[in-house]
């Protein structure tokens, strides 16, 4: 995860529309052909585009931009430390 790439894509993204493609990248992976490196790479995509959505939902919810980013990417350091 990239924080960079996470607020650009919470700035200039509907939540709809990041909703759509983290379901075609879902449905990308499901496919057998898909490679060990492609998976990498959908994952990561994954990993942004649903942190854009988590940093969207707490600012919708009346937290400050930076905050809400900062906070998430706590959450995340958090979680990788358990």
């Amino acid at each position: 995860m990239k924080l960079p790439v996470i607020r650009h894509l919470q700035k200039n993204n509907e939540p709809q529309k990041l909703e759509s493609t983290l379901e075609v990248l879902e449905s990308f992976c499901d496919h057998r052909s898909v490679s060990d490196e492609e998976m990498d790479v959908i994952g990561e995509l994954i990993s942004n585009i649903c942190g854009a959505l988590e940093v969207q939902k707490m600012i919708e919810d009346g937290m400050p931009e930076r905050d809400a980013a900062n906070s998430f990417m706590q959450k995340v350091l958090g979680s990788i430390d358990k």
